[in-house]
């Protein structure tokens, strides 16, 4: 007879961060409605979106919020960084500048967040390259030539997997490329943390201890991918 016995549930707040572009709302959109919008309009401030994902033992309900990566909108990260347990650090594959912008977040994270925070590196718009015909993991000779920082048969990757790989093995990240566009690792990710978020860091979503959302001013014209915060949530993913 299986166990029906619930598994505990636990809140986890997760920022997402990187330049402006580089598909951290897709990101999102993907895992939390599997969906994928061609011309995203650009975020103000920031979104607030929900979604379960359940692992053997527990489920995580991920508070995300999704910044808006232009600089004009900088300032307001720590209001959304802070007390977060977990953050995705996004890049763009076909642009290095949004490496160097990445690590800059990375830096500002261990130097400000909370301690422990967990942190995945993410390299988006993998389907521009050459590996995006592949499956989740790279293709052999694909592997090797992104390695290189080869641009082969159109591809175009500008930022080598292995040059960003070796940064975030260094800085102690969890390191991921993806395709919102073809799903690509995208829930990989989200599972990803959810297993590496240490027990002592959890609350429970109903507990007393659960950390409040930061204020945020409503924007006729700010990006909302889902609407109002108890619209949101989905009942669990493709964890």
């Amino acid at each position: 007879m299986a166990d029906s016995t619930p598994k505990p549930s636990s809140s986890v707040k997760l920022v997402l961060l990187g330049e402006a572009a580089v598909g951290k709302s897709s990101l999102v959109l993907r895992f939390v409605n599997n969906d994928f919008q061609e011309n995203k309009e650009p975020t103000i401030g920031a979104a607030f979106l929900t979604q379960k994902c359940n692992l053997p033992t527990r489920t995580i309900k991920f508070e995300i919020w999704d910044t808006a990566g232009q600089e004009r909108f900088a300032s307001l990260a720590p209001m959304y960084y802070r007390n977060a347990q977990s953050a995705l650090v996004v890049y763009d594959l076909t642009k290095p500048t949004s490496l160097i912008k990445a690590k800059h977040w990375v830096a500002e994270l261990q130097r400000q967040a909370s301690p422990g925070i967990v942190i995945a590196l993410v390299g988006n718009k993998l389907d521009l390259t050459n590996e995006a015909g592949a499956s989740n993991s790279l293709g052999d000779d694909a592997e090797s030539d992104a390695a290189d920082g080869e641009d082969v048969d159109g591809d175009a990757r500008k930022v080598s997997t292995a040059e960003a790989q070796s940064y975030a093995e260094e800085e102690g990240l969890l390191f991921f490329e993806t395709s919102a566009k073809l799903g690509t690792n995208v829930t990989e990710v989200f599972t990803a943390i959810a297993n590496a978020i240490p027990e002592t860091s959890l609350k429970g979503i109903r507990g007393p201890g659960a950390a409040a959302a930061p204020a945020r001013t409503e924007d006729p014209s700010r990006v909302n991918l889902t609407g109002p915060r108890d619209s949101a949530s989905k009942e669990g993913c493709a964890c």
